[in-house]
């Protein structure tokens, strides 16, 4: 593993819409170690701005009503992908990201994340399912970048 692998400086995560997967990782990533490291979340499609990210959010502490959805290319065109790892958390935003990467230096890890949006049935239902997807971020999240900024 190289070591700008283990210590990236600035880190995208993709989607295959902004609006819930890669804005919960985001702010997780930010809240935890966004004084080492830069952080930015982006979509292949631009969706909605979603409530139900910002309930199981807030439930840790962390707000999201600001975060507004955006799409790789909006990115590029506002800031440029200057970024050292991008984690990709649908199919269709990997590929997308795998095109990035024959023009721009970057790392690209996959993690399968299931969309909470899909299912079916009660409010409380629904927030169970965007809560064991927060939760699922989190825990990966510290699981990798812990160990690789130092904050153990």
């Amino acid at each position: 593993m190289s070591v700008r692998r283990r210590n990236p400086q600035a880190v995208l995560f993709a989607c295959g819409m902004n609006q819930v997967r890669s804005p919960m990782a985001a702010a997780i990533m930010q809240h935890f170690f966004g004084k080492t490291v830069f952080v930015e979340s982006a979509g292949v499609r631009k969706g909605e701005h979603d409530p139900f990210v910002d309930a199981v959010m807030d439930e840790l502490g962390i707000d999201t009503q600001k975060t507004r959805p955006k799409t790789l290319e909006e990115l590029e065109e506002w800031e440029g992908l200057n970024f050292d790892l991008v984690v990709t958390l649908a199919p269709e935003a990997h590929h997308r990201a795998l095109d990035l990467t024959r023009t721009n230096d970057m790392d690209v890890e996959y993690w399968p994340t299931p969309d909470p949006t899909l299912t079916q049935g009660s409010r409380e239902q629904r927030m169970d399912a965007y809560r064991q997807v927060r939760d699922m971020l989190l825990t990966r999240i510290r699981q990798r970048f812990s160990r690789s900024t130092g904050n153990e």
